[in-house]
Parts: C-alpha cells; structure tokens; sequence
C-alpha cells in the first residue's frame, strides 16, 4: 500500500499454494483486468514454506511471488505464525494454549500456540525473519502483514502453565508489591489475599467468579502479550524490509486485546468485513435480522471503519476481507443481496480506506473453508461478486480524490471499558461495546459523520463528543474532555471504576465530576418489560440514580430521571440505546449547531470534503431527502436496493 496514492486500491486475498502452478499467471492476468493491484498472501503457508525443521522449500513461493509481479500486481506478505505446523507441535507439546475449561487448544485447524510461550515466540521470531531475509526487498513485496487475526477463536487468553507464569510476572512489574497488589484488588475479601506473587493463579476454574480485579489485570496481561509477540515481527520486519508498510488484520465486535496498542506499532491497521456474518452471529434484533439478512445491518461495516481508522496515529487504515459471498462459519449463510459487494467497497472508500481486499480469489474445494466464497467459483468460472469488484474499479477510477473526512461529533470508546463490563456486566446486555455501537447508530440514523476515537484524544474541530460507557477515565481522557468546548453527552457507569475495579472515593462519575457536577448514589438494571417512559423515549436495561444540581432535562411519567443537563454537558442516566439514545443525542446535536436528516430507514450518508456518498442497505428503493445536497455524480437521487449514489458538492 502506498500512502500518498489519493484513489483506494482493490485487492484479494490469494492461496498460490492451494493451486497447480500452471494457473497461476492466469489467475495474476485475471486479477489485474479485474482491476485489482494488490494481492495478499503467506498467512497460512508454514508448512510449504519450512516442510522439515529447518528445511526451507522457497521455490514455489518464488514462483508465486513472480506471476504476480509478472502481471503488474504488488504483494502483501504475511508471516506464517498463525499456523505452526505439526512438527514444531509436537517438538514442543507446551506451545499449546489452554482454555478456560483447561483443555488443549490442539493441532487441526490454526491459532494453537500460546502467546506467552518464550519457545514459540523464538520460533515465531525465526521464521519471520527467514521470510524477510528471503523477500525483504522483493520488488513486488510493498507490504506485510504480521500473522493473522489475532485472538480469532476465543485465543487471546490463554490458561497454560507459561500464560500462568509470565502473568505472575506481569503482576511483579506493575504492583511492585505483593502487598501493593492486595491493597489494589481488595483481597481482604473472602480471605485472597496472598503471601507472594508466585502464589497468584490465573482467574478461571474458581468456584464462583473470581475477583473482578483479578481478571482485569488478567485482561490487561493477554493484551500485553498479543503487543509483545506482535511488536517482535514488526521489528524483524522492519529491519530486513525497511519502507515497507507493516499491518495486521483486526476482526469485527472483537475486544480480547486493545487496537489502540496494536495500531501503535502498525503503519496501517487493516480489519476484515464480513457484515452477513456479523448479523447473523452478534446480538442484533431477530427484526434487523431478518430486514437486514443479505445486506448487512447498516452500521456493522461503518462502525468499524470508524473505529479501526482511530487506532492508528496517521488514521490509516483498510479492509483486507471483504466478504464476497456466503461465508461458511455464521448460523445461517445467505447470500449478498446483488449490489451489496460493491455498496461495501464504496462506504470503505467514503469512510477513507486505502485498500478493499476481497476474501479469496477462489473458493477452495476442500478442508474447512470450502463452502466460503471467492470472487471465483471453485470451477473457476466468476461469482457475482468478481463483476461488482470490477464495477467498483471503474467508479473509483471514476471519482478520483473524494476528500477527506468531516468531522462533526466524536464518540469515545476503549477497550479497558469494555473488560471491565465483561468481567462485571450486572445486567445481561450491558456491554461498552454495543453501548458505543447504540449511540454510533443512533447519530448516523440523523445523517451525521461519526469518528470513533481513543479517550484522551484531542477533541479539536468536533461539535460535539459523546462518551456512552467509559467506567475507567484516565488522566488523558479527563484533560481532553475539560479542555473541549463542544457538547459533551456522558452515559451510565463512566468513571464508575477506578484503575484498579474499585468504586472511586466519592462515587461515580469519579473523576468526570469536574465536567458533570453530581455522583451516582445507586444504579441499577432493569429486567425485560421493566422500564421508565418518557414523551417517545423509555429508559431500558440501566438506569443511574444521581444526586446533582444539574437540570432533571429528561423525566419520566413516573419522574424518574433520565438525562440531567449541565450547560454544555449531559449525563444520560438509562442506558444509551433506542428511543432514549436518538432523544438525548438529538437535543446534544441542537445545541451543537449540527444539521440533522431524517434519513429513510436503512439509508446512511458520509460526507468528505468534496462529496456526499448516500447507501441503501435497504431492500427497498429509497429516495435521498431533500435536505442532502449535491450533483449525483455516480448512481442518482433514488437509491435502488443495496445502491449507492456519490453526489459531489456544488462547492467542487
């Protein structure tokens, strides 16, 4: 990927290695007609790359390497790690992670090392530096990507022997102290209180849930050891391919380690979309579901490209799979409703994407996958979605520079939020995740840009920030918000914790009161068909008694309270969801200044500086509303089911 290209690039994801070698200049002269230029490839190759131990097989990758570049195409190379082949397995039986239950996450599929194995870290660390030793400076290798989607298959955490010592570890350099770390984690309790850090087990098998501190730090630990193993590639990389760039694959509603840290150490943080999957897997409502089966609820793929291009410092980001087809892994797996292939490339570009690669070139007949689709069939005659790859090329050819981003309201979010409602949920439902992705949904309902960003990012040139679940608030995050001058909209349980789980002396919002004079005497959460309403909005799932002087803006037919309005700050007492979310965040947006739209359902906007792109996720024809202006350069004003239309603004 190259930085300053101004037009997004189209890619595939590509298995040399599954092929006979007599296709594969074939395939490459396919790809470039197509319009794509980069290929990706190597995630999952160990086992032809080093057949014996260290006995290295390079010729067919040679070859593969060289059809492509032979056809005018640019590579992405990853390093194998993410499946260590049966030799090293059984070579070093302990690299196997353990699961909460203590099982062995074992040979037979992928992602069964454990992170915080010094042994395979040093075999990780060897075969990637044999790869970029190899094609370092290939010119046709433009980039690499480091393993391969990280934690996929609940592996982030892992429950060995060597996760149990190297968290003890973990625990030394951050405590100090044991007696710092009991203090901390309030082991007076229930008598867990320990002599040394050698005592300290990992926090699964207990009898009932074991200390929420405990897992905390447990938390913070497995994400620390992604970054360490993850870090080590990058450096190896780096050395032996210098001004290449550096990425990995995040997945979507995935929150075992943190993207802020993993983007840290990336040039460009990619992430692979698979919104039919998502839908079908993630708790969404059996009515979205089923409104949304072949295209994807309207936020899934948005929310993410929002989120992933806040990781990085320079917001450098892309889709490095893009669902093509059914997929094999969801409950169900329809098909994409015709269009949606080519509406999902378009809003990655409207969102700033520098790359959409689709997943795979051609489906494979065999093993797991063979019922997830490709742009080609296994026959390799074209699936729909290759004709809807090749129609975006030409509208991206079409559209040249869009612009960048507008911003108009920042919504905070950080993953500590989201362990922290995990590890203690006290209602079922009650995730910061889809806390953040309720309110998202809610503001792009009105027709608004929304970037989602670290807490303690600097709020500049927003209108308003909106914080739905932040129970932990650093120094950072506090100053940044003090220092903003926008509307500010706070939900329930931020700055309910401190950096240890506790509750923080003088109650929540803890250290947020310097921005909403009031504290939260009791929360509770309400069951199903509990509930406070107001005039067209109810208070579900949460709901935080506060003691203030602010304004009661908010109150409920039985007076209960819940929104509280202090000048330009509100403190959303309900959980931040539905009726009560587009109440709350619409008075915020008034008196933000912000212009609203009334958007059809299912139609979502992205304006950049020179254009207005407008998406129909609705399997009905829509009309863009007269307020959304522009001359529809591509597509027009009526949006055809899984349409899209790119209006550039009169300014331009």
């Amino acid at each position: 990927m190259h930085r300053l290209e101004s037009a997004m690039r189209l890619g595939c994801c590509y298995f040399p290695e599954h092929w006979p070698q007599d296709i594969w200049a074939e395939d490459a002269r396919r790809m470039k007609e197509a319009g794509l230029s980069l290929v990706r490839i190597g995630e999952f190759a160990w086992s032809r790359i080093e057949p014996e131990p260290g006995r290295f097989d390079w010729g067919w990758l040679d070859r593969a390497i060289d059809a492509l570049h032979g056809a005018g195409l640019e590579v992405m190379l990853c390093t194998p790690t993410a499946t260590p082949p049966k030799w090293l397995v059984d070579r070093m039986p302990d690299m196997i992670a353990l699961d909460a239950a203590g099982r062995p996450r074992g040979f037979g599929s992928r992602r069964h090392y454990c992170f915080s194995h010094a042994g395979y870290a040093q075999e990780a660390a060897r075969i990637t530096r044999a790869v970029a030793g190899r094609y370092g400076d290939h010119p046709a290798v433009v980039s690499w990507q480091t393993d391969n989607e990280y934690g996929c298959h609940d592996t982030v955490e892992s429950f060995s022997p060597a996760a149990r010592d190297a968290f003890r570890a973990w625990c030394g350099a951050r405590y100090g102290s044991v007696d710092a770390l009991n203090e901390a984690w309030g082991n007076v309790f229930w008598s867990m209180e320990y002599r040394s850090f050698d005592e300290i087990e990992l926090p699964n098998l207990t009898v009932t849930e074991a200390n929420p501190a405990h897992w905390l730090a447990f938390r913070r630990f497995s994400s620390d050891q992604v970054m360490a193993f993850n870090a080590a590639q990058v450096e190896i990389l780096r050395e032996l391919s210098p001004g290449r760039d550096v990425t990995h694959n995040a997945m979507g509603f995935f929150t075992q380690f943190d993207h802020h840290d993993l983007g840290a150490q990336l040039d460009v943080i990619t992430w692979d979309s698979y919104p039919l999957g998502f839908l079908d897997v993630f708790p969404f409502s059996p009515q979205d579901k089923l409104a949304y089966a072949r295209q994807g609820h309207p936020d899934i793929a948005a929310f993410h490209h929002d989120l992933y291009r806040g990781c990085t410092e320079g917001g450098r980001w892309g889709v490095i799979e893009q669902q093509p087809g059914p997929v094999n892994w969801a409950h169900h797996n329809p098909a994409p409703l015709p269009g949606m292939v080519r509406l999902w490339t378009m809003e990655a570009m409207a969102h700033g994407a520098e790359v959409v690669s689709y997943f795979r070139w051609r489906q494979f007949p065999k093993a797991q996958e063979q019922m997830h689709a490709g742009l080609l069939r296994p026959d390799s005659e074209a699936a729909p979605g290759l004709g809807e790859a090749t129609q975006a090329a030409r509208d991206i050819s079409a559209l040249g520079e869009i612009g960048g981003s507008v911003k108009q309201v920042a919504l905070l979010f950080s993953y500590d939020s989201e362990w922290v409602t995990l590890t203690q949920p006290q209602g079922r439902g009650c995730s910061a995740l889809w806390a953040a992705f309720s309110a998202y949904s809610a503001l792009r309902q009105m027709g608004l840009n929304v970037d989602i960003v670290r807490p303690g990012t600097p709020l500049d040139g927003y209108a308003m920030a909106v914080v739905p679940c932040l129970p932990i608030v650093s120094d950072a995050a506090l100053a940044s918000l003090e220092a903003f001058e926008g509307q500010v909209v706070i939900g329930p349980r931020s700055g309910s914790r401190d950096e240890d789980f506790a509750i923080p002396d003088g109650l929540a919002p803890g250290k947020l009161r310097t921005v909403f004079e009031g504290r939260v005497a009791l929360s509770e959460t309400l069951p199903p068909g509990v509930e406070h309403a107001g005039e067209g909005w109810v208070v579900t799932r949460w709901l935080d008694r506060i003691e203030s002087e602010a304004e009661s803006e908010l109150a409920a037919c039985d007076g209960t309270v819940a929104c509280w309005k202090s000048g330009r700050v509100r403190y959303c007492a309900g959980w931040m969801e539905g009726s009560l979310a587009a109440e709350v965040l619409g008075r915020a947006t008034r008196d933000a200044g912000l212009e609203t739209i009334d958007l059809p359902e299912g139609m979502r906007l992205r304006r950049t500086a020179n254009h207005c792109f407008a998406f129909n996720y609705s399997a009905e024809g829509r009309e863009l509303p007269a307020e959304v202006s522009g001359e529809a350069v591509i597509g027009s004003r009526v949006l055809e089911p899984a349409g899209y239309a790119a209006l550039r603004l009169s300014s331009h």
